[in-house]
């Protein structure tokens, strides 16, 4: 399998061979559709994070649990995007949203990378409008147990639990959209924002390693990452797998599905 990050030249080096994968979706409501079609890498198709990479919302399982396979199948096929496809995406936020689209392909077996620095690692002419492939096969396929976290797994303790959100948010300074404020007591904060420089790309690996072990992650050790509602979580898994610091787990219901429930919070750092 390929690493879970690649550069724009990697991209370059393998045109035709490649999907790009257009994941734009934003907290505040805008559309990442009408944001595509606006400028968008050439030859990309674009996946709407709502309709194909989550189940509706509910507060039993949060703002985004992860789809039905079938659903996610079916998502993948419109866009032609293949079983033996190689998928590469982005977003215009360094990767973070458009992380979810590349764990769960890769958490099934398929390759699949984030493009470093996303849509400001290139400096061409964008396209306007949609663009559209063949439609494809894709199987769908069961979401391996092993690299999920449920709601008891994340609060029991057992493992290194990582917070992805920004500072604020885990504290409990403030919460725009879920039930309560603070975090899952024991968890660290990881801000999944801060895997990157100031250029939006990942930081070296050797940064990583060191991000990573300043909150007790250790080469094949048991993490359970979370955020909002396991979107942006998948980034810290992506960064951890490249860092070659193992897969970790995705516990999917994060926050958004911990906060409507009546267990402990916690707050500050």
């Amino acid at each position: 399998m390929i690493d879970p990050v690649v550069d724009l030249q990697w991209v370059r080096e393998r045109e035709g061979r490649v999907v790009l994968a257009d994941v734009r979706w934003y907290l505040d409501g805008r559309s990442g559709r009408e944001a595509y079609e606006k400028g968008h890498l050439p030859g990309a198709v674009f996946v709407d994070l709502d309709r194909w990479l989550a189940r509706p919302a509910s507060p039993a399982e949060g703002r985004h649990p992860l789809p039905d396979p079938e659903v996610f199948a079916e998502g993948m096929a419109a866009a032609g995007i293949g079983d033996e496809d190689t998928v590469i995406g982005y977003d215009d936020t360094g990767g973070v949203v458009a992380a979810r689209l590349v764990w769960l392909l890769r958490a099934t077996g398929h390759d699949a990378a984030l493009l470093d620095g996303g849509l400001t690692a290139y400096q061409g002419n964008m396209v306007t409008g949609p663009s559209s492939r063949t439609p494809a096969v894709f199987t769908p396929r069961p979401w391996p147990g092993d690299r999920l976290a449920d709601i008891d797994a994340a609060a029991d303790g057992g493992a290194v639990v990582l917070d992805a959100r920004d500072r604020p948010r885990f504290r409990g300074e403030a919460e725009p959209v879920d039930p309560r404020a603070g975090h899952i007591p024991g968890a660290r904060n990881l801000p999944c924002r801060e895997n990157l420089d100031d250029t939006g790309r990942l930081l070296p690996v050797s940064q990583l390693r060191e991000r990573f072990a300043a909150v007790g992650v250790e080469e094949g050790g048991d993490v359970v990452s979370y955020c909002g509602s396991g979107v942006t979580a998948c980034h810290n898994l992506l960064a951890m797998e490249h860092a070659g610091l193992g897969t970790g787990r995705l516990y999917p219901g994060s926050w958004s599905q911990y906060s409507a429930t009546d267990r402990l919070a916690a707050t500050g750092d």
